[in-house]
């Protein structure tokens, strides 16, 4: 269902705050306009996908998106998907897996990010509850093959329940059925803690593994020594800022690190 080769190098477009969010300032065809930048940019630059994220639309919602912002996120998908080649995903922040597959399926994005797809976690938006069985049946109602990227224990949370680490791993790939694994640091650029992946990887064994946070060029060959992939925003941003565009040097000299080029 994911069909993307290994190693895998996703880059992330952080959208600037959507239509219905608190920071909404631009207008459409600018925040389009940006993304197909950074959408050239990832090409160009020899990565294999595109995640592409309402990250500007801080404060989030827990769980439920503004329907504008729903319908702008579709409508930035489309629009990337037919400007590149690359295979495209979607992750509706904070914890919206319908909402993402939803635009997946509008825009013909292969597959989505799930923040918290089982237990409970808290966060900075409150208590957010997984609803894998929830995201499994729309999926399914959709008739869509999206392939589902769920975190074990995602950054920026804290979760209720179960504490460790590979069974968390075992239970959102065997109990939850994701497609493949995302483990994170502690918050966004935050590096993603080697021993962690190497516990997720010995308890999930025939899943594809994620990095989700805090990869640069300086660690990733050897973070994907164990991963199959790599989630990367930030890394491939001047000074780290979300807010700046996508770096062709940064994600040129990303791309290499990984022995490619």
């Amino acid at each position: 269902m994911l069909d993307l080769p290994t190693p895998s190098l996703i880059g992330v477009i952080h959208l600037a705050p959507l239509p219905g969010t608190a920071r909404h300032l631009l207008p459409m065809n600018e925040i389009i306009d940006r993304a197909l930048c950074d959408a050239n940019t990832l090409q160009i630059a020899g990565f294999d996908a595109i995640m592409v994220e309402n990250f500007g639309d801080v404060p989030f919602h827990a769980t439920h998106l503004p329907l504008a912002s729903v319908a702008s996120m579709a409508l930035v998908v489309d629009r990337v998907r037919r400007s590149t080649e690359l295979p495209i995903g979607v992750n509706a922040l904070r914890n919206d897996p319908r909402a993402a597959l939803g635009i997946a399926a509008a825009a013909g994005a292969s597959f989505i990010r799930v923040n918290i797809h089982i237990g409970a976690t808290v966060t900075d938006q409150g208590l957010i509850q997984g609803d894998a069985v929830g995201t499994l049946q729309y999926r399914k109602l959709l008739g869509q093959r999206i392939a589902i990227l769920a975190d074990v224990h995602v950054k920026h949370g804290t979760p209720l329940g179960e504490s460790d680490l590979a069974q968390a791993a075992r239970d959102t790939a065997y109990r939850g059925l994701a497609d493949a694994l995302i483990v994170t640091g502690s918050a966004t650029g935050a590096p993603t803690d080697f021993e962690d992946l190497q516990s997720v990887r010995r308890a999930v064994p025939d899943r594809r593994l994620f990095i989700g946070s805090g990869a640069t060029a300086g660690n990733v060959g050897k973070l994907l020594e164990i991963a199959d992939g790599v989630i990367v925003g930030t890394g491939i941003k001047r000074e780290a800022n979300p807010d700046h565009p996508i770096d062709l040097a940064l994600a040129e000299t990303f791309v290499h690190a990984t022995g490619r080029g």
